[in-house]
C-alpha cells in the first residue's frame, strides 16, 4: 500500500514568489489546468535566479536544464486566485540542483500543489554538464532546506 505525502505549509519553503493567475490558465473544468502548475514552478524558481543576479537569460555562460519533474495535487487553483510560490532547495550537486516548489492558493497555510525539478547547469556554448558557478551556490545557500519527513 502506497502512502501519498500530505500536503505542506508555508513554514516549509525558504523563498515565496508571487504569482497571478490568468483567464487563460483555466480549463473546461474551472480550475487552473494541471501543466499550468509546471510553469509555475519553472517561474518561481527562474525569477528568484534572475533576481538573484546568478541567472542572464540572454549572454549567461552557464544555463539550466529540467532533466526531471513531478507534481502532486492538493486542492483546485482558478482564476482569478493569487498564487505564492514556496521554493527550496533539497540537494545541490555539482552540476545539478533539485528544487521543491509548493504552490499556496491565497493566503492559504497548507499546499494546493507541490513538486520538485532538477536542473542540470549545463555550457551554454557545449550543452555540456558544468559545474555549478559560486554565484549560483551563493544564491541557493539560502534555500537550503530538507524535505519534510511525512
Amino acid at each position: 500500500m502506497s502512502h501519498r505525502p500530505a500536503a505542506e505549509t508555508r513554514a516549509t519553503f525558504a523563498r515565496f514568489v508571487q504569482i497571478t493567475t490568468r483567464w487563460m490558465d483555466n480549463d473546461v473544468y474551472a480550475h487552473v489546468n494541471n501543466v499550468v502548475y509546471y510553469s509555475f514552478f519553472d517561474t518561481a524558481v527562474n525569477q528568484y535566479l534572475i533576481e538573484s543576479g546568478c541567472l542572464d537569460i540572454q549572454t549567461g555562460t552557464q544555463i539550466g536544464l529540467v532533466v526531471e519533474t513531478s507534481c502532486r495535487y492538493f486542492s483546485p487553483i482558478a482564476f482569478p486566485d493569487r498564487v505564492a510560490a514556496g521554493i527550496r532547495v533539497a540537494h545541490l550537486g555539482t552540476s545539478s540542483v533539485r528544487y521543491e516548489v509548493g504552490l499556496f492558493r491565497n493566503d492559504e497555510e497548507i499546499a494546493s500543489a507541490q513538486g520538485h525539478f532538477v536542473h542540470v547547469y549545463v555550457d551554454r556554448a557545449s550543452n555540456r554538464p558544468a559545474p555549478l558557478s559560486e554565484a549560483l551556490r551563493n544564491a541557493l545557500a539560502p534555500l537550503m532546506r530538507p524535505a519534510p519527513v511525512s
